[in-house]
């Protein structure tokens, strides 16, 4: 095993560690750990570069290869996982900020480590890396769709055009631009092997800058209205039992084998914080700091929620079937 397989293999470990260094940095040095937040922007187009060049985007035809898959996916993503996560935001008050923040992470796949979680939980980790560049560009398509569908005029109140293009620009657009450029030149040329393998090492160690930087900026908005933000985490937790439960009935109506099952649990279960937080930082004081704080609890508690499906999709609810 390579030194970035390695990493990428005790990422969650990682994780983890940089949340608690975040939290405790952000809670003894509040002054300065707020001034963090203008280096955000830069961090998160970085990690999403170094994300974006790992999604094989050149390789979309073959993402269609296995259709009761991809079926399966789309199902569950865009059709099972929305009507479930309408029904437990039912249970929260109907305030803006915290209701943005529960829909913009929780109706987005997510498109990069849950390619990791679905190796540890002995899923087709493959089956999710060719589904990627899919899951991506329809979650770009249908979020603000669903935003519309589920919060009606209260999107409109609450986010700006411009802000919302702005950070899809500089955020999103491109970075992935960037990261497409990058792939065609590594197609014809052996520097630009060199050079997309180089950024292979990115996304790990940006994603654990990412999340100490907005964990350490924003905790002490979060400490302030921990009573606020804790009436999301039900929800959170909630939502990764229901959700693998949902996954593993829909995998059997599609005859799905047992890696492609387990992928289509991990695919369903893990959310896109990353790629939604620019959204929530685009929000106008003071809602990017409560979003982005509703959005950081989601990744704290997927966290702790994947070490535990790691071990009990594959021993307890979708077991191999020899």
């Amino acid at each position: 095993m390579s030194a970035r397989e390695q990493l990428e293999k005790n990422q969650v470990w990682l994780y983890a560690i940089i949340l608690l260094i975040a939290a405790g940095a952000g809670l003894i040095w509040p002054h300065a750990s707020g001034h963090l937040d203008r280096s955000i922007s830069i961090v998160l187009a970085i990690l999403m570069f170094g994300m974006f060049t790992q999604i094989p985007f050149l390789r979309l035809k073959e993402s269609l290869t296995n259709r009761q898959f991809i079926y399966a996916l789309l199902i569950m993503n865009y059709i099972a996982v929305p009507l479930i996560v309408w029904g437990l935001t039912r249970f929260l008050p109907a305030d803006p900020a915290l209701l943005l923040g529960v829909f913009l992470v929780l109706l987005t796949p997510c498109i990069d480590y849950v390619i990791v979680f679905t190796h540890l939980g002995r899923g087709d980790e493959k089956l999710i890396l060719v589904a990627t560049p899919l899951l991506f560009v329809s979650q770009m398509i249908l979020l603000p769709f669903y935003l519309w569908i589920f919060m009606g005029n209260q999107t409109a109140e609450v986010v700006r055009a411009q802000p919302f293009l702005e950070a899809f620009l500089g955020l999103i657009a491109v970075p992935l631009l960037l990261a497409l450029l990058t792939q065609l030149w590594a197609k014809r040329q052996p520097r630009g092997i060199v050079f997309l393998d180089a950024a292979a090492w990115l996304p790990v160690p940006f994603m654990a800058l990412t999340l100490f930087v907005v964990l350490a900026s924003q905790i002490s908005k979060l400490y302030e209205s921990i009573n606020y933000i804790s009436q999301a985490i039900p929800v959170y937790v909630a939502y990764m039992i229901i959700v693998p439960l949902v996954a593993r009935f829909v995998a059997r109506i599609f005859r799905l084998d047992v890696g492609a099952g387990r992928a289509l649990i991990f695919s369903s279960g893990t959310r896109n914080s990353l790629v939604v937080l620019p959204f929530a930082l685009a929000l106008p004081e003071p809602l990017n700091g409560l979003v982005s704080a509703v959005i950081v609890t989601q990744t704290i508690v997927e966290l702790v929620g994947e070490l535990i499906y790691i071990r009990v999709v594959p021993g307890i609810l979708l077991r191999d079937r020899h």
